[in-house]
């Protein structure tokens, strides 16, 4: 029985009412499918016609871009059309147009929201965020496939990186900082994957980190004295767990007058200092040449007369240049790792360096690694979203073949409230740390209050 069949006889009283509600929702959704694909059509219309205009300013203009406004072009276009729309609407297509011309199309709305902390595309038509530590379904859609792998490409062009089937995965990084992977078919079977973890345009401060309830006053103040009084210290967590946000907080805390080189994989750090040597590295290009490893740029900082160096990730064998480099006159260094606990980041520090194809024994690494870490941090992200430092420890020494640590302050857990937010406190264990000493002689504050046992 066809649609209009089955409408009529409900009118007359042939199809029960659930069916007759059934019928009107299909019709609604149809006509607003309909409608939908009308303005998706419309909208590619008008994108070519701001394409070819814009090529043709840009020629007359000697290539400035500056010199177009493609704002206005977009304006025209859709007055040019012939087709009428609200005020308020046709800002809001001028926007969406205009985003998909010169910006990342749909992502642009999302990139705007403060209050999104990530952005991960799952195909064309699922899109997710994560909003105050939760994540929930995004409104927005891509057209199709071919729509979300253009907006891959222009992102990673201006870097000198490419993502195509040779290449399926790509690290990159927006103008702000943000960090993008990206991996498509036939390695993701979704259809093209991104994913964007947002920073703030204005890096977070050790105060924003005290009012998250990241860690407390004194816990704060103790990390200040290490970083001014040269320790090195290693800040490990799972992924998403704030670790680079952590790290460039950290690294406020670095004297001006100090040459800073920073290493990383895809540059994120947001630097406040004026003596700053950013590094990145380099995949290898389409002949399969090219590749500047991290570990090779760790190799060659040393040659650039660093006061400290801050390696954004240690991931592989760069972990054993590392050690090296602390052990050797570069105190006050700085790095981040993936890690669940203290504990496990000293593990993991140990199998890197293996990584690096040295046959070393493991005792050899330990005492390189005794001899070079002073302090690890653990930060972690939290069931209900938050971020929290869960210890800070020292690296003491050597038992026997056992590297020996101990905890300084801890996030003592205490279930959760009603409103499912994480309940606890941060306590000092009452441990007095090593280091502490040799900070206050080298003119560093150091109060013993901070490590008083407090739970």
């Amino acid at each position: 029985m066809s649609l209009s069949e089955r409408l009529k006889r409900a009118k007359t009283g042939g199809e029960a009412p659930n069916a007759m509600t059934d019928i009107m929702d299909f019709t609604k959704k149809t006509e607003a499918l309909r409608q939908s694909e009308e303005l998706e059509g419309y909208k590619q219309s008008i994108h070519q016609v701001v394409i070819d205009e814009y090529n043709r300013q840009i020629r007359e203009n000697d290539g400035d871009e500056q010199a177009v406004d493609v704002r206005l072009i977009v304006s025209n276009a859709i007055n040019d059309s012939g087709k009428t729309f609200t005020k308020a609407r046709q800002e809001i297509l001028t926007q969406e147009i205009y985003d998909d011309v010169m910006g990342l199309g749909p992502l642009e709305s999302l990139l705007r929201d403060n209050s999104i902390t990530e952005i991960m595309v799952n195909g064309p038509k699922d899109i997710y965020i994560e909003n105050k530590g939760k994540i929930e379904k995004s409104s927005v859609t891509f057209k199709d496939d071919q729509h979300v792998l253009r907006i891959i490409n222009r992102i990673v062009s201006p870097i000198g990186r490419r993502c195509d089937e040779a290449n399926p995965m790509v690290d990159a990084r927006l103008m702000d900082g943000s960090r993008i992977n990206a991996i498509i078919p036939p390695v993701a079977l979704n259809g093209p994957t991104i994913t964007i973890r947002k920073f703030n345009s204005v890096p977070f401060q050790v105060k924003d980190l005290i009012d998250f309830n990241t860690l407390s006053f004194d816990m704060a103040s103790f990390l200040e004295s290490c970083v001014k009084g040269k320790c090195n210290v290693m800040v490990s967590g799972g992924t998403g767990s704030g670790k680079t946000t952590l790290l460039n907080v950290l690294s406020s805390y670095i004297p001006g007058n100090e040459r800073i080189v920073t290493i990383e994989d895809a540059a994120e750090l947001k630097l406040m200092q004026q003596h700053v040597i950013r590094l990145e590295s380099r995949p290898p290009n389409i002949e399969g040449k090219g590749q500047v490893a991290i570990r090779d740029l760790v190799k060659n900082s040393l040659r650039m007369r660093p006061d400290r160096i801050i390696v954004g990730e240690v991931r592989s064998g760069e972990a054993l240049d590392m050690l090296q480099a602390m052990n050797t006159g570069h105190d006050g260094s700085l790095a981040t790792a993936h890690a669940n606990n203290p504990r496990d980041m000293i593990s993991r520090l140990e199998t890197m360096v293996l990584m690096a194809g040295m046959d070393l024994p493991i005792k050899a690494i330990r005492e390189q690694i005794t001899s070079a870490i002073d302090i690890i941090v653990q930060q972690s992200r939290c069931r209900d979203g938050s971020r929290k430092i869960t210890a800070i420890s020292e690296v003491t020494g050597m038992e026997g073949d056992v590297v020996s640590l101990q905890d300084i302050f801890v996030f003592k857990q205490d279930g959760y409230d009603s409103s499912g937010r994480i309940r606890g406190k941060f306590v000092a264990t009452g441990v007095r740390p090593y280091v502490a000493e040799g900070l206050r002689e080298s003119g560093i504050m150091i109060k013993d209050e901070w490590f008083s046992k407090t739970g």
